[in-house]
């Protein structure tokens, strides 16, 4: 037993410092770049306001999404230094660069704010009205990582209206309006995540999950599933109303053809997370399901498809 207790402790003991030369990458590394697959949802406007072939429209999202991968990686940074000691108590996080010792916590917090600072000051360059939802994307996270992500239910609606955030800023860097509709199904879909990833949580860190973060204590499994369960109808719900409600989308309704890959993606990431548990790591199952992939994609296709053969734009 004592041997136990003194691997385990090993196990969570700091790392020696990187060198000098390995800090950059390790920055990188500490920015997650693996999650950087969730600003693609900027690109959302582009498809249903059918400005994929608009040069114009196309650059800008490019630098909309770069941006949003900054600001975001800036706060993965800022959350890490300051949950650098929690995190070794989690089996996985605890291989981050700066829960493992290897990137300084001063040197992270720096590089944070370097990185935001300069990233919000080039939002401007694709119009003030953006930087606008840039500003209150940063302000939802500092607010994420130093309150709500504490607070039970809060944290999780929290991380939902960042992906709304997320596709309000493509709309706004291609000047376009996007669905009241697609907006609901943006924060739905983001609960769903969020309460996936608790789940998840819950079950790797078993009677531990409340020393790791405190309001992990007030869930339950039996909660989560619940909630799971709410959401996930309700999102599938939405999008149906969404393909053939939504103003910017063919009037002949076309667009619901893409409900059943909808379902599909909902059914199949539920079966992920009950039966395999991966559910902690959102882009992590993307990455890795090939199904999943296959799924999202064939939507993207036939979206595309759909609203581009109706003529319909912004």
């Amino acid at each position: 037993m004592d041997v136990g207790k003194a691997q385990s402790r090993a196990a969570m003991a700091p790392q020696p410092v990187a060198p000098p030369i390995a800090i950059p990458g390790l920055i990188l590394k500490a920015m997650r770049p693996r999650q950087w697959t969730k600003n693609l949802l900027c690109g959302a406007a582009l498809v249903m306001a059918n400005r994929l072939r608009d040069g114009a429209s196309d650059l800008r999202m490019v630098f909309c999404i770069l941006l949003f991968c900054a600001l975001s990686g800036s706060i993965y940074l800022l959350n890490d230094s300051l949950d650098a000691e929690r995190d070794r108590l989690h089996p996985t996080k605890r291989l981050r660069p700066v829960a493992s010792g290897r990137l300084p916590v001063r040197v992270a917090q720096r590089a944070a704010v370097l990185i935001g600072a300069v990233s919000l000051l080039l939002c401007l360059l694709l119009g003030f009205p953006f930087f606008e939802v840039a500003l209150a994307y940063m302000v939802l996270q500092f607010g994420y990582v130093f309150y709500l992500k504490h607070e039970v239910l809060l944290d999780v609606f929290a991380i939902a209206l960042g992906y709304v955030l997320r596709a309000a800023a493509g709309a706004v860097a291609i000047h376009v309006e996007i669905s009241v509709w697609l907006y609901l199904c943006t924060i739905l879909g983001g609960l769903f995540l969020a309460l996936g990833k608790r789940r998840q949580e819950l079950i790797e860190l078993e009677d531990g999950a409340a020393d790791h973060r405190q309001n992990l204590g007030e869930y339950s499994l039996e909660l989560v599933d619940q909630l799971i369960t709410i959401v996930s109808a309700s999102t599938i719900v939405a999008y149906s109303l969404y393909t053939f409600t939504a103003p910017n989308l063919p009037a002949n309704h076309q667009m619901m053809v893409t409900v059943p890959f909808a379902v599909y993606g909902i059914f199949r990431y539920l079966y992920l997370v009950h039966q395999h548990g991966q559910g902690g790591s959102p882009e992590e199952v993307l990455l890795r399901d090939r199904p999943l992939q296959a799924c999202i994609l064939l939507w993207g296709a036939i979206a595309i498809v759909v609203v581009s053969g109706s003529g319909h734009g912004p």
